[in-house]
């Protein structure tokens, strides 16, 4: 604890994006109360909270750096958990429209650990930080406020159980760390303050996964194949191993604009067959499946613009997805919560943060990768959205960037450093970098036409 510490922060919910604000609220404040609806102390598993847990997730380059500095040791953590962490250009088979991005040595580490594996080990890093405390299987009811509603000084809250009471939790600080269905527009609209502006990008995006054992190891040293949707080759899919399962590999099938990959096993091999590259069907054809496909939708990417609002109640901020939600296909999301998390830290050298200035701050981390995501999303014709000179030429230069990639390593490793939040898209613009793509990029013929939505058993138009 630092010198300037107050009595208790409330921080509601307890996933990524709470964890990690808890991590650095720890370093000053007397108390740190985590608050969620689940039960998370000691769960390894899924949880009903995280919905989008069972299936494929990322923490790219950036994030994991954030995440080790966070918590030193934390790679030896998750080794200890089976995870096998490899390089993200060198050890991942990354496809574009069937074709092979040339693997090179990036030097960055790709931690391939599965949503609750991750989580597990980051929850018990924080639970472990004396001044931290959690309050599970407790709704989250609303805020409590001064009588001139200029300041939050608690959060309301429910124990998940029969004759249970509302009780109030008094905070020196609220952090709304809730997510996507993040409650804070409604609560200022009720205190007599604007709501957020949002941008939306409509995607209509579906995941699908199933797990199997398999006969025959596809994988070699490789730590996964994916192969990547693009406007050209919109079904996507991650294939890897699961940490420390006994040889139980995840499949996660990839949809966008109502082509969802479907649930029951006929459907859902058929969608394996129509991916780009032939590797994935061939190994889980004749696999033992271990559990039922599930799925999860995921309508649109929002970005909710606290930085415009000019008034805002002091003791209240608000981090992660609750403030940015991006597509997940891009694995963007665990590292903006973990840069919210570095602007949090920031904040809090000066004492307490100041909800404007924070919100600002956080906006301009947040910058580019919703650029990234939004703009790619924007390649795919059917997105609605405007597509401005910008984004067209970014989308087609990318896109040739790709092609160039399957030919020179070079391009892969800038492409894996801007998608992994390491630099910046201008980057790729560099001199150099746009004569690589010139000279390599051109069109390669390909025999792989690809399937249209509703084309294959159990897909939907």
């Amino acid at each position: 604890m630092g010198e300037g510490s107050t009595r208790r922060v409330v921080v509601l919910g307890a996933s990524m994006g709470g964890l990690l604000a808890a991590r650095v609220l720890a370093d000053r404040y007397a108390e740190v109360l985590l608050v969620d609806r689940d039960e998370v102390t000691g769960v390894s598993g899924y949880r009903p909270g995280v919905p989008h847990g069972r299936h494929a997730h990322g923490l790219v380059a950036r994030g994991y750096q954030i995440l080790e500095s966070q918590f030193p040791g934390l790679t030896d953590d998750l080794r200890a958990a089976g995870v096998v962490p490899g390089d993200f250009s060198g050890d991942i088979r990354w496809y574009v429209d069937g074709q092979r991005m040339l693997p090179s040595r990036s030097g960055l580490v790709s931690v391939p650990a599965t949503r609750p594996v991750l989580e597990h080990a980051v929850r018990n890093r924080v639970q472990s930080i004396p001044n931290v405390r959690v309050l599970e299987r407790h709704d989250i009811v609303g805020l409590v406020t001064t009588p001139d509603r200029a300041r939050v000084i608690g959060a309301r809250v429910q124990r998940r159980a029969e004759d249970s009471r509302e009780e109030v939790l008094d905070a020196d600080l609220v952090v709304d760390a809730t997510g996507r269905g993040s409650r804070t527009p409604a609560w200022l609209a009720a205190l007599g303050y604007q709501r957020p502006a949002e941008d939306r990008v409509k995607i209509d995006l579906a995941y699908t996964t199933r797990h199997f054992r398999l006969p025959e190891d596809p994988f070699g040293s490789d730590l996964a194949i994916i192969p990547a949707a693009t406007p050209t080759s919109p079904r996507g899919a991650f294939f890897y191993r699961v940490p420390g399962d006994g040889g139980v590999v995840e499949l996660t099938l990839t949809g966008i604009l109502g082509d969802y990959p479907p649930a029951d096993p006929e459907g859902f091999l058929a969608f394996v067959r129509s991916l780009p590259v032939p590797d994935i069907y061939r190994a889980v054809q004749d696999a033992e499946p271990v559990d039922d496909a599930v799925t999860f939708r995921f309508p649109a990417s929002v970005r909710r613009r606290y930085e415009r609002l000019t008034r805002f109640p002091a003791g209240l901020l608000v981090m992660g997805d609750a403030v940015c939600s991006f597509n997940p296909i891009y694995a963007q999301g665990m590292t903006a919560a973990a840069l919210g998390s570095l602007v949090l830290a920031e904040h809090l050298r000066h004492g307490e943060p100041q909800p404007v200035a924070f919100f600002r701050d956080l906006a301009r981390q947040l910058d580019s990768p919703w650029d990234f995501s939004g703009g790619a999303d924007l390649g795919y014709a059917g997105v609605e959205g405007k597509r401005t000179a910008k984004i067209r030429f970014a989308n087609a230069y990318v896109a040739r960037l790709q092609r160039a990639a399957t030919r020179d390593a070079r391009l892969t490793d800038a492409f894996i450093r801007v998608a992994g939040l390491i630099d910046p898209p201008s980057s790729l613009m560099r001199p150099a970098t746009m004569l690589r793509v010139l000279r390599h990029g051109r069109p390669r013929a390909t025999n792989h036409t690809p399937a249209r939505p509703g084309q294959l058993l159990g897909g939907r138009s």
